[in-house]
Parts: structure tokens; C-alpha cells; sequence
């Protein structure tokens, strides 16, 4: 298995993998190991809390960490971001979801710390390039001609579309002196893998959960840093059908948790969000899995990063307005008075369920993804 493309400068390379205890990681650090290059691990400690919790999933990462890379016989390094991913992730989250708005802190994570602060630790330390064990594929100049992407790495989709990270990668707009080895190989061949040479965390769960928070009650979380502050639920005809307990803890097309029932002559349909009223504080309800409110044909989007050159709109392609959404034939325009294309109308060929504001929207050509921006209408 060839971790790095053909046409990648000679080996022995100095390459610093970010090890986090997981499979994929490890696994990325085997295969570079295995073609001959001198690897280091590099473990990363973003998030410092003072409720405990978080010392000790970070200390369980920790030491999975250290027993891979014994086993693969390689050094292994720890760098501190917590100060970087508060101001640049986390209080951004925060202020977003205060607006209103469903943020994805994953997204801002990748561009600002993993692919920023720590591509810039690895090459500080003297290393060729960062590698990590992201499902996605880079592809150097894949046209091999001149032209307007000679000498730029481009983003695609992972060879197995049901892990491929590549939404979450957008907002990566250089990547420069970076490998993702685990672009061409599925899930269940990595597991396989880290068996056959006697990983022991083959088997570990895949981390879910906020972007180095990790899995733990998501509301009671947020609670600590904005007021709850209930209201009502209403619905369209404006009618009060319940009360919420903070505009912060819902998203549209949510069902789970809203807590309406029982209403007199009312359908037994389920509820479900379909908007909020930030300005007096009303969560916007609708019953029906079918409700037209839920659903839209285009939407804005700004804060556009485009991977490589920008394109020539309108345009044809794809788009994906969540992670785990299927990819819709769109056609984007742009909406910016110059040729920045920092905001763009997206005209979906098929009506999208739940479009949410501060979510990510991105756009992919065949396999390529082009970039994306932010949900804002």
C-alpha cells in the first residue's frame, strides 16, 4: 500500500504523524512506518477543563498513544493548543450557538488547529509533513498539465464514501506538506490491518462528540457557559404547545426531547422545530415529518473557502448541507458584488429537509471537493 502519490519528492521523509490513540492514526503511522520513512507521534492536547472529566479521557487517549507507537517503535511527542482552540474554536461555538445558529466545531477545528497550529509545531521540529489519519484523498496537479492547478494539492472524497471526511476538511484551503494515507483503504481494511500487526486498540470505539471535548451531556455542557433562558413553543397558527428551555438547545428539524403531548383534539403526529424567533425568544414548531417548512429548494451561504482556484459561477455540481446528508445536484451563483465569490446562492435540484443556518454547506465536483461556506439563509 502506497501511502504517498507517485510523484512526492524522494524518500527517507521525516514525518510527523498526529497520534490519537485511535485506529486510524495508528494505522496511518504503520503504513508510512512500513515504506521506509522515519515517523514520530505527536499527540495534541486541546481542551483544559476543571470538571475532571476531560483528564481523564484525555489520559486514556494519552496512553493508548504511548502503546501504539511502542509497538510501532517510534517516538512519540505532546503539544498543548488549549489556549489556540478556546479563542479559535471553542468561544467562536459558543457565540455562534448564542446567535442562534448550529455551528460545527469540528469544521473550524480542522482548519485552525490541526491543519494550522500543528502543521506549523511538525515543521517548527524539522519534519517534512504532517500526516494524519483522515478518510479523504489529496491529489497533487491531477490534471499533470500546466494551468491554473499546477503545483496545488486538491481535496477528494475518500475511496469509502461512508467514512470520507472530506466535509470536514473545506475550510482547509492549503495542504501543503500534508499526507492522508488512509484516502484509498475502507474502514473495515484499516481494523483488519491494525489486527494483523498487533495493534491493540484495533477495536476501539471511533470518537464522537464535540471536536477534543469528546462524548458527554451535550446540553449540560453547553450549560455552563449560556444562560438557559426558556420561552415558548409555537406553532404556526401561533398557538402556544409548549415551552422550551433555551433557544440554544435546539436545531431545525429536531424531534427528540421537545416534550409536546397530550394536546386536545391535536394530531398525534410528532413535533418537530422548524424555526426560532431569537428576537422574542420562540421556538417555531410544526407537526409532521412532511411539513413544507422543513423543507427548501436553494439557500445562502458565506464565508466561502474554495480549495485551489476559485471557479467561474454559475456552476454545476454538488453539495452536501450536512455530513451525513446524500450529495444533491445544485447550481451555485455567486452573490458578491466583486470576483471574491464570498457568498453564493445555492439552487438545489431536489428539495433539502432542514437546511440550518450556521451548519456547513459544501461543494464537490465529481470526486473533488471544491469548498464550502456557512449556512446563512
Amino acid at each position: 500500500m502506497q501511502a504517498l502519490a507517485k510523484n512526492s519528492v524522494k524518500k527517507p521523509l521525516n514525518i510527523m504523524v498526529a497520534v490519537s490513540g485511535g485506529v486510524d492514526s495508528a494505522v496511518t503511522a504503520w503504513l508510512l512506518k512500513n515504506e521506509g520513512h522515519k515517523v514520530t507521534g505527536v499527540f495534541m492536547r486541546n481542551w483544559e477543563d476543571d470538571d475532571g472529566t476531560e483528564e481523564c479521557i484525555s489520559m486514556d487517549d494519552w496512553l493508548d498513544a504511548q502503546r501504539v507507537c511502542d509497538t510501532l517503535g517510534i517516538e512519540l511527542l505532546q503539544t498543548n493548543f488549549s489556549q489556540e482552540y478556546k479563542e479559535k474554536v471553542f468561544e467562536p461555538f459558543i457565540e455562534s450557538l448564542k446567535q442562534g445558529y448550529t455551528p460545527n466545531p469540528d469544521v473550524l477545528c480542522n482548519a485552525m488547529i490541526k491543519f494550522d497550529a500543528l502543521r506549523d509545531f511538525v515543521l517548527n521540529q524539522g519534519a517534512d509533513y504532517l500526516a494524519t489519519g483522515h478518510y479523504s484523498r489529496l491529489i497533487k496537479n491531477p490534471e499533470q498539465k500546466k494551468g491554473q492547478h499546477e503545483g496545488q494539492t486538491l481535496l477528494f472524497q475518500a475511496k469509502d464514501k461512508n467514512k470520507c471526511q472530506s466535509y470536514f476538511l473545506y475550510r482547509v484551503t492549503d495542504f501543503t506538506n500534508v499526507l492522508m494515507p488512509l484516502g484509498d483503504l475502507h474502514k473495515h481494511q484499516v481494523r483488519d490491518l491494525a489486527k494483523e500487526i498487533g495493534l491493540h486498540n484495533h477495536n476501539k470505539k471511533d470518537s464522537t462528540g464535540i471536536c477534543f471535548i469528546g462524548e458527554r451531556n451535550f446540553s449540560k455542557f453547553i450549560n455552563r457557559y449560556i444562560e438557559e433562558k426558556a420561552g415558548d413553543m409555537v406553532d404556526k397558527l401561533g398557538n402556544v404547545v409548549g415551552q422550551h428551555s433555551g433557544l440554544f438547545h435546539y436545531t431545525l428539524g429536531q424531534r427528540q426531547g421537545l416534550g409536546i403531548g397530550g394536546m386536545r383534539e391535536a394530531s398525534e403526529e410528532p413535533w418537530f422545530v422548524i424555526g426560532k424567533n431569537m428576537a422574542d425568544n420562540i421556538l417555531l414548531v410544526a407537526q409532521g415529518e412532511s411539513d413544507s417548512s422543513l423543507y427548501s429548494d436553494e439557500l445562502t451561504a458565506d464565508s466561502i473557502c474554495w480549495i485551489g482556484s476559485k471557479p467561474t459561477l454559475p456552476l454545476e455540481c454538488s453539495a452536501k448541507i450536512r455530513y451525513r446528508s446524500k450529495e444533491t445536484n445544485c447550481t451555485l451563483n455567486t452573490l458578491s458584488d466583486d470576483n471574491k465569490l464570498e457568498k453564493v446562492q445555492v439552487k438545489f435540484q431536489q428539495a433539502q429537509r432542514a437546511i440550518t443556518p450556521g451548519q456547513s454547506v459544501v461543494f464537490y465536483l465529481d470526486e473533488r471537493c471544491l469548498g464550502g461556506g456557512i449556512v446563512c439563509g
